[in-house]
C-alpha cells in the first residue's frame, strides 16, 4: 500500500477551501489553473496568486500551474505572433515565481495534420522543432533558473514520441513531458493513435506530469476515472515502469469531484 503513488489534483483556486484538508493530508500534488486565462495574465494575476498563497497556510506539496493556451502556437512561424507567445510564457513564469510553483503546462505543437505531413517535406520535423525553440528558448532559460519546469502535454498528438524529441532537444531540466491521459484515449479511439501507455513509455525518462482523466475514445471528456473507457492498471504499470515519479494530477471537468475520484482509484488499488 504504502508503494503506491499519492494523486493530487487540478482545481481553479476558489476550490482550494473545498479541498484543503485533502491536499495538506498527504502534501499531494497540486495545480492551479486559473493562469491559463488571457484575462487574468492582463489583470490581477499577482492579486489572484497571493489569496492562493494564504489558503494554502502549511502546504509543502508540489505545485505547479496551468499556462495559457488559447490560441497559442508554440511553433509560431509570424514573429508578430511569436511575440505574443514569448510573452505568455513569460507571464506564467511569473506566476510561478511568486507562487513558489515548479511545473507549468504548455500545450503540444503537433497536431494530427502535422503525423499525415510533417515527413513528406524534408527538414520539416527539424523546421518545427527550431520554431519551438525561438518562441521558448527565452523563457527556458529563466525557467532553469527559477527552478520550473515546462511540461508539455499532448493535445493532438498522434505519436507519442515528437513531443519527447522535442524536450530533448532543449538540452534541459528546465524542459519536460507531460501525459493527458484522455487526450491520447481520444487520439486512440479517433485518430488511431498508440493506447495510453504507450504515451507514457514513450516520454520514458522525460515523463515528469500527468493529467488523469477518463473518456470515452471519441472526445476530450475530462471524466472521473471508472466513468470512462481507459485501461487504467495499464495506464498505472506503464507509469510504474517509468519509474519518474511524475505529479499524478486529477484534471476534472468538475473539480468538486476530485476526491471522489480518488477515493475510485484508491479502492483499486492504484494510487493513496
Amino acid at each position: 500500500m504504502t508503494d503506491l503513488p499519492i494523486v493530487g489534483a487540478a482545481m481553479m483556486a476558489k476550490h482550494l477551501d473545498q479541498h484543503h484538508n485533502w491536499l495538506l493530508e498527504s502534501q499531494r500534488d497540486l495545480e492551479l489553473q486559473d493562469y491559463f486565462d488571457p484575462a487574468l495574465l492582463e489583470g490581477d494575476w499577482r492579486g489572484r496568486a497571493e489569496w492562493s498563497k494564504g489558503r494554502l497556510s502549511g502546504f509543502t506539496g508540489r505545485l505547479g500551474i496551468h499556462g495559457a493556451f488559447f490560441d497559442l502556437p508554440l511553433a509560431p512561424l509570424d514573429p508578430m505572433i511569436r511575440d505574443v507567445v514569448k510573452r505568455r510564457l513569460w507571464q506564467g513564469l511569473d506566476v510561478c515565481e511568486v507562487l513558489g510553483a515548479t511545473h507549468m503546462v504548455v500545450h503540444s505543437p503537433y497536431t494530427t495534420w502535422d503525423f499525415n505531413n510533417l515527413d513528406k517535406d524534408p527538414g520539416a520535423r527539424d523546421k518545427l522543432i527550431e520554431l519551438c525553440h525561438l518562441a521558448m528558448d527565452d523563457a527556458v532559460r529563466r525557467a532553469e533558473n527559477l527552478g520550473v519546469a515546462l511540461v508539455i502535454e499532448n493535445i493532438e498528438d498522434k505519436d507519442p514520441q515528437a513531443r519527447v524529441e522535442l524536450a530533448r532537444s532543449f538540452n534541459s531540466s528546465a524542459v519536460a513531458v507531460s501525459v493527458d491521459t484522455g487526450h491520447a484515449h481520444y487520439a486512440h479511439g479517433t485518430t488511431g493513435a498508440p493506447p495510453v501507455d504507450y504515451y507514457l513509455l514513450a516520454a520514458a525518462d522525460k515523463l515528469a506530469h500527468i493529467h488523469l482523466q477518463d473518456a470515452d475514445g471519441y472526445a476530450d471528456r475530462h471524466w472521473v476515472p471508472g466513468e470512462g473507457t481507459i485501461r487504467w492498471q495499464s495506464v498505472f504499470d506503464a507509469i510504474a515502469r517509468v519509474g519518474t515519479n511524475p505529479r499524478l494530477i486529477l484534471e476534472l471537468r468538475d473539480p468538486t469531484r476530485v476526491q471522489d475520484a480518488a477515493a475510485w482509484m484508491v479502492a483499486q488499488g492504484l494510487v493513496r
